[in-house]
């Protein structure tokens, strides 16, 4: 192989590289109990993943609407008002199945309005979703009455359908979190999705020369509109997952969150101006902000510093980005 094949490799392998350095990085770090090493317990390795799990879900749908050359800045505010959502209809007697399918009607349908203001209507997707942001924050606010809704379970009134509880759970021997399986499935069938489908090759065409893609046949309009529709619907799953978990629901929920997922986007090797990425990289990219996180977080490291290292993270992740064309 060249020495161009295998910087080729190298970019296109960052995420994983940089996951593989920094997993590395935590087992040498890694504080020991008992003498064994914290890091490397399987309690806490799937505690990295339950944690990033929300983040994630979210991360594979920006993932399809930065590969367009979009963005959707609302998501944050969709997990929000998705746990209000379904803390309010699972607490108000809904059945666990006709509850939540609404929440994800709720999403989808958001996104899609979205979708449609900026493909159909041509304005600019940064301002359709910052707009949506707003607007899907004061849904959230207005649903709830401004105050957050508890979560309880049994058959009495003003309580949840029991099963809702399991996405708190974990299962296989009490070692996996519900919520990271869900995360596992969702980009599991993200992965085959743009791997083997007409749709992946629209999206592709689309995000790396629009005009081009329209010449050449593309519904481009239909492509960008279920793309953000997807990415509504996976916010709504993960707003869903958020109240499960903690067993209530916030018009303040999912805060920031949509910052998350872009770092987890980029830092996973997808373009800002979309054509190329891939959801595998995403994961890897979620999970490299995860595991520094908690190495982090173990060897007791202020919050503060923590925010600035993940910083610095992605902007060394989208300078390899910039140096990719030149090189590779």
């Amino acid at each position: 192989m060249t020495a161009r094949g295998v910087l080729a490799v190298v970019f296109r392998l960052q995420s994983v590289f940089g996951l593989v350095i920094v997993f590395a990085a935590a087992i040498v770090f890694s504080p020991r109990r008992g003498g064994d090493l914290v890091f490397l317990d399987s309690q806490n390795l799937f505690n990295v993943v339950r944690a990033i799990s929300e983040i994630g879900i979210i991360a594979v749908g920006m993932t399809l609407v930065i590969l367009v050359g979009g963005i959707d800045l609302s998501v944050g505010s969709v997990v929000g008002l998705a746990s209000v959502g379904a803390a309010e209809l699972l607490t108000s007697g809904w059945g666990l199945v006709p509850g939540v399918l609404t929440i994800l009607a709720v999403g989808l349908v958001f996104g899609v309005v979205q979708g449609i203001a900026s493909a159909r209507f041509r304005i600019q997707a940064f301002i359709v979703t910052l707009a949506g942001m707003q607007i899907a924050r004061g849904l959230a606010r207005m649903w709830s009455g401004g105050e957050g809704v508890s979560i309880t379970y049994g058959d009495g009134p003003g309580q949840a359908p029991v099963p809702f509880s399991l996405l708190g759970e974990r299962t296989f021997g009490g070692v996996v979190p519900i919520p990271a399986l869900i995360f596992a499935a969702i980009a599991a069938l993200a992965v085959l999705l743009l791997r083997s489908s007409a749709f992946a090759r629209h999206v592709y065409a689309i995000g790396g020369n629009e005009k081009a893609a329209v010449l050449s046949g593309v519904p481009v309009t239909r492509v960008k509109i279920l793309v953000f529709g997807l990415c509504g619907l996976l916010a709504a799953v993960a707003g869903i997952v958020h109240a499960g978990q903690l067993n209530f629901g916030g018009p303040n929920d999912g805060t920031g969150y949509e910052l998350n997922a872009i770092a987890a986007v980029v830092i996973g090797g997808t373009s800002l101006t979309g054509g190329r990425g891939s959801v595998s990289g995403t994961v890897a990219g979620a999970l490299l902000v995860g595991v520094l996180d908690n190495i982090l977080q173990l060897n007791d490291i202020d919050s503060n510093v923590q925010l600035i290292v993940v910083g610095v993270v992605i902007v060394l992740a989208a300078g390899v980005q910039r140096l990719r064309p030149a090189i590779a």
